[in-house]
Formats: C-alpha cells, sequence, structure tokens
C-alpha cells in the first residue's frame, strides 16, 4: 500500500510501499478515504515527542482519517463496509492516517453518517475535538467575552462556532480575507492580525480586560501580553503548552495547557452538529497523497484559512 512516512525525526516526508498492517485484539484496519492535516503531525516530524514514549520508523503520518472498515481484530463492534472516522496516529508503533489503509484502536472511531463525505470527517477530528475541549476548557458562558487567537484554522473556525451557539461574546483574530467569514461563524468581531500586535489592539478595545482567551498560535514568550489580556481570575488555554500555571497564579490569573481527545461520544456529537448545519468546517486545501510533504509545509507556514485534507 501507499503511506507517506519519515524515517527519523527532523527529515523530509516521502511517498513509500508498505505492507498492509493487520488489526490486533481491539483493533480495526480502515481503508482510507481521506486524511486530515493538523498541526500536530508536522510537530511529530520535528520530534514533539521524543523522549516520551518509543518510536517505530518508518512512522506513517497523520493523525485524522475517514474511510471503511475493512477488517476488525478480536471484540471489536465495527463490521467490515462501516463508514468510520477518527483519530489514528500512534507513534509508538509507527502507526498513522496518511496510508491506503489503517489500523486504529476501536476506542479511536465512531461511526460516519451516510450524509457526510468522507473529507469533511477526515477535517473532523482533531480539529473538533481540540475546539470543543478548549472552548469547556475556559468555563466560558453567556454574555462573557473570549478571545480565539488564530481562529483562521480549523480549530479556530470550529471554536468560533461552538462558542458563539453559547452566546459568548467572541472576538476572532484573522485576516482581511478570513474577516467576513468569521462574521458568518459568529465571531462578534474581528481582529487583524495583519494591522498590528494582537495584545495591543484588544487591550485598546477592552482596557478592562476580557474574560478568557483560547490561544491557538503563541509559543511561551508570545502568550505572555496576550495573557495580560485577562481580567482578574480570568483563564488562558493554549494549545501549544505555552502556559506557565504558576506565573498566572501569582497575577491572580488561570491557565491549562489542553490537547485534544477525540472521544466516540465527542466524535458523534461533532458528526452530528456538521450534518444538521449548525457546525461549518470549511476545507480549504485539498490534494493527493503524494503531495503530503507540501501540504504540511504550507500549514506550517500558517497558510491555511481552513482545513487541510489529503484524498486518498
Amino acid at each position: 500500500m501507499r503511506a507517506v512516512v519519515v524515517d527519523d525525526f527532523d527529515t523530509e516526508p516521502r511517498l513509500a510501499d508498505l505492507p498492509v498492517p493487520e488489526p490486533g485484539p481491539g483493533e480495526v484496519l480502515v481503508h482510507v478515504a481521506a486524511a486530515g492535516v493538523n498541526p500536530f503531525d508536522w510537530k511529530v516530524i520535528e520530534g514533539a515527542m521524543r523522549g516520551s514514549v518509543r518510536h517505530s520508523f518508518p512512522l506513517v503520518l497523520g493523525s485524522d482519517g475517514a474511510g471503511t472498515v475493512e477488517r476488525v481484530g478480536e471484540g471489536v463492534s465495527f463490521e467490515p463496509g462501516d463508514r468510520v472516522f477518527g483519530q489514528f496516529m500512534d507513534i509508538e508503533h509507527g502507526r498513522g492516517s496518511y496510508a491506503e489503509f489503517a489500523v486504529t484502536k476501536a476506542a479511536k472511531l465512531a461511526h460516519l453518517p451516510v450524509g457526510l463525505p468522507f473529507d469533511t470527517a477526515a477535517a473532523l477530528p482533531t480539529a473538533g475535538a481540540a475546539a470543543h475541549d478548549f472552548v469547556e476548557g475556559t468555563g466560558i458562558g453567556p454574555g462573557q467575552t473570549l478571545l480565539i487567537n488564530g481562529a483562521s484554522g480549523g480549530v479556530g473556525q470550529a471554536a468560533v462556532q461552538l462558542a458563539a451557539a453559547q452566546g459568548v461574546h467572541v472576538i476572532a483574530t484573522t485576516d482581511l480575507a478570513t474577516d467576513a467569514y468569521m462574521h458568518e461563524l459568529g465571531a462578534s468581531e474581528t481582529v487583524d492580525f495583519m494591522e498590528g500586535d494582537i495584545a495591543e489592539q484588544v487591550g485598546a478595545a477592552y482596557p478592562v480586560g476580557i474574560d478568557a482567551i483560547v490561544d491557538l498560535v503563541s509559543d511561551s514568550e508570545e502568550i505572555v501580553p496576550i495573557a495580560a489580556l485577562l481580567k482578574r481570575n480570568g483563564v488562558i488555554v493554549s494549545s501549544n503548552g505555552a502556559v506557565d500555571t504558576d506565573m498566572l497564579a501569582a497575577k491572580g490569573l488561570r491557565g491549562a495547557n489542553l490537547f485534544a481527545d477525540a472521544r466516540p461520544a465527542t466524535l458523534a456529537s461533532l458528526a452530528e452538529a456538521v450534518e444538521h448545519g449548525q457546525l461549518r468546517f470549511r476545507i480549504d486545501h485539498m490534494v493527493p497523497l503524494e503531495e503530503a510533504a507540501n501540504a504540511l509545509a504550507r500549514l506550517k507556514a500558517g497558510d491555511a484559512r481552513g482545513k487541510t485534507v489529503l484524498a486518498i
């Protein structure tokens, strides 16, 4: 089967021919139709998990995917022919979704509604679950103000919609090209990151501070002035591990470093929301499997204005 792999950390992804894997107990072999591309995928290449788990090379890249069940292992309720989507990355065993066939744990999959296309489903798992968990992690409520820093990407666009649906006043950072779309998704206002420093712009508009922040782009240094926008006891959630909880606590603030956990119940809820038009995922870049390296480079460069998907 064709698969996109890296042979070590900090190496260029390449297209390889690998044996079709076999599912073990509790696992499912999926004939992948589409794979979602996420920032975590290129972070894996750079060694984000180096030292935390054992690694097997060549490592098949890819966190998210959607397709049809091919075979199942012992103790699995899915059946061959079922349409499914979910998370596939298993760094320790060198497995991911950038392949024609991929194995994952049944507990990481959910049934895919007939009306939902594979490409849309492949865009959902990590971005959708992250948006859900990050917004929930702030504890934000109706009438409060939430800044989503990095709203242009897939996670940000989902977070805007999920927060707005709760009656939250959403400030979304974006650029001129996606400004109108952010408002369509439910943002109350936008801040153009091309026009100047985000913290300065938001601070000028909200001198008494805001209630919560979901930060999807800042590193540990960049997040300091962003966190300073919060009111006392405000909360900031980072997707990049950039929050220093002790430093925030000393300033009367709260924070957390959160990571997406695409539980089956969350996946099913997201699919239902998309199917009924309550949640939109815009795919702004869709390319064949062999162009995965370029797709990852584009995402890393910050050129994505929606989700990137590989057609397999």
